[in-house]
């Protein structure tokens, strides 16, 4: 069959689940809420990106009374999608999700899971199905499609994740209407991001991550973006001024780029902004006093850079942080943090941050900070050991926990790669 309904695995069921399983299950959630939306009168307002309930637990609730249009049932068998009885039933499968109109129902929502590779979708059947509003490609590494002209206008989301092989910039900048965009795991050839996101213009969410995209980051950005995820890419240059303007931007995902040059001044115009992750990038200079402005930051990830100074004490001041990064840098001096802003954090790192020391008389040596003691003028007094906060090392181990085992080596920003929001008109 061409898509089966993915079941929790045992990796799944066990306290570290698998992040490729959370991102697809994470995905497919918001795709059946947005689209169980449908019938709103208005759209939910955006939440938060911060850890959320498993969405495993909550099953479709929307159902159709209406059969199904005959010629998308049609097409839903050549696509070898298993239909049933009634393929519109919330207890049939998580394929395909149907609206209530008269006579016939029709599909707003349709995913394609676990595709064989050698499957290929018919263009006369996807032309059948232009009324859906939700496209999802969910482990389907079967060759690119070409979208009918209609289908790709009706779009309000398209997710694909490790499918359809390879992608365009040219291909994905005709969904020019849709207000979430995830493509991760998926290689991308495009000149940059520019050239897909210039044309959606009143994108809410997108995720471009793992894609080999290369190129510079937009030096445009539409104002309506809340949550930006360009992680595990191949992107160069500068981070623009101009994406300090999206005022209404919650989360920001720049990591495990070729970024350079300094963090801009104005970063602390992003109001909104909880979490953050500017990670291994080749960024230098100091961090901008201007963070101080971002009142509700949660997770603060700018380790493995350049960045160099002194660690701002504006951060200790920052009462919702949870989680904060500021390892294999340059920074040197006096951590300016005491006991009880670090037993507040559930992760702090500075380690491998040769010149930076810690006050021997304010903190306790059994906080293993990776860091060493400052003499009497302020310089480190031993070389530092290569430790991060760890429950072992603790008398409060709640306190200190680390939370390492759910982050993967060398992984950066939360562990949520896929927050979509969708709008339907």
């Amino acid at each position: 069959m061409l898509c089966q309904t993915p079941r929790l695995s045992s990796t799944m069921a066990s306290s570290s689940p698998d992040p490729f399983f959370l991102l697809i299950f994470f995905t497919l959630f918001l795709t059946i809420s947005t689209s169980n939306s449908l019938s709103s009168s208005s759209p939910s307002p955006l939440s938060s990106p911060s850890p959320k309930p498993s969405p495993i637990s909550s099953p479709p609730t929307h159902s159709s009374s209406s059969a199904l249009d005959p010629k998308q049932l049609k097409a839903l068998q050549s696509l070898n999608i298993p239909t049933g009885k009634s393929p519109c039933s919330p207890s049939h499968n998580t394929t395909t999700i149907c609206d209530s109109s008269t006579p016939f129902s029709h599909i707003v929502s349709l995913n394609f899971i676990n595709c064989s590779d050698d499957v290929a979708l018919s263009l006369t059947a996807l032309k059948s199905l232009s009324t859906v509003k939700d496209l999802g490609f969910y482990n389907c590494p079967i060759s690119p499609i070409r979208l009918p002209s209609q289908l790709a206008l009706n779009l309000k989301s398209f997710t694909c994740v490790s499918s359809l092989k390879k992608l365009t910039g040219v291909w994905l900048s005709k969904l020019v209407n849709v207000t979430d965009l995830t493509v991760s795991h998926v290689s991308i050839v495009a000149s940059g991001p520019s050239i897909i996101m210039n044309s959606i213009k009143n994108l809410h969410s997108v995720t471009i991550s793992n894609a080999n995209l290369t190129g510079y980051l937009p030096k445009h950005w539409h104002s309506n973006l809340s949550y930006v995820d360009l992680s595990g890419n191949k992107l160069k240059g500068r981070i623009p001024t101009s994406l300090t303007e999206l005022e209404n931007l919650v989360y920001l995902n720049l990591s495990s780029n070729s970024l350079n040059g300094t963090i801009p001044a104005s970063f602390g115009d992003l109001s909104s902004l909880q979490n953050v992750s500017l990670a291994s990038n080749s960024l230098s200079g100091s961090v901008p006093d201007s963070f101080a402005a971002i009142p509700g930051l949660v997770h603060l990830d700018l380790g493995s850079n350049q960045l160099n100074g002194t660690i701002p004490k504006f951060i200790s001041d920052m009462k919702g942080l949870k989680y904060l990064n500021l390892e294999r840098n340059n920074f040197h001096g006096v951590l300016p943090f005491n006991a009880s802003f670090i037993k507040k954090l559930a992760v702090l790192k500075v380690g491998e941050n040769s010149n930076l020391c810690y006050n021997h008389s304010t903190l306790s040596s059994k906080v293993k900070l990776g860091i060493a003691p400052c003499d009497k003028h302020g310089l480190p007094m031993s070389p530092p050991a290569s430790k991060d906060i760890n429950s072992d090392d603790t008398d409060d181990s709640d306190d200190y926990a680390d939370d390492e085992s759910q982050h993967q080596e060398h992984s950066h920003g939360p562990s949520k790669v896929v927050l979509g929001i969708s709008i339907f008109i």
